[in-house]
């Protein structure tokens, strides 16, 4: 449970990081190819904000928003597509290729997980318990009931308003 509540705190912050790591990387390991600084400039934009779309889809799901941490599953999907990344930026002419591959799948992959999870969550009909400042719990209103007339049995008297003849 502490991994995953670690986790879901890290999505947002990987957002900024993992980019920042692919630039670093280029930096460090390629030998200022020209190649790979093309690469870089494609790479950076695109992994920081299919990252944070990533994450904002997962906030979304109720389980995720009440109980404040992801699924195993979801853990070990993004933990696996952030290796992927971190490998990637080691830059190792080898590797290269194959990892742009997989990061690029696992990109793609995991955006059909987590669309597919927040469809799931929505159409079951979880119940979400939100927390009010001073922390009281409540569930929130699905919609509003259509209100029923009272039932009158008995005999009624209607009276007319407007003008009187007498």
């Amino acid at each position: 449970m502490v991994l995953r509540r670690l986790f879901t705190r890290w999505m947002f912050p990987a957002a900024f990081v993992l980019p920042l790591w692919l630039f670093v990387g280029w930096i460090a390991f390629s030998g200022g190819s020209a190649w790979a600084l093309l690469w870089v400039f494609i790479a950076v934009p695109s992994v920081f904000v299919t990252q944070l779309v990533l994450a904002l889809l997962t906030r979304a799901r109720a389980s995720v928003r009440t109980l404040g941490v992801m699924s195993g599953k979801d853990v070990a999907l993004f933990g696996a597509w952030h290796l992927v990344i971190v490998a990637l930026g080691l830059f190792d002419g080898r590797a290269f290729v194959p990892l742009l591959l997989l990061s690029v799948a696992g990109a793609l992959g995991l955006f059909w997980w987590t669309l597919t999870a927040l469809w799931r969550e929505a159409r079951d009909g979880t119940v979400a318990v939100l927390r009010t400042t001073d922390g009281t719990g409540y569930i929130p209103p699905t919609r509003e009931q259509p209100r029923s007339r009272p039932r009158i049995d008995g005999e009624v008297i209607v009276v007319p308003e407007g003008r009187r003849d007498v």
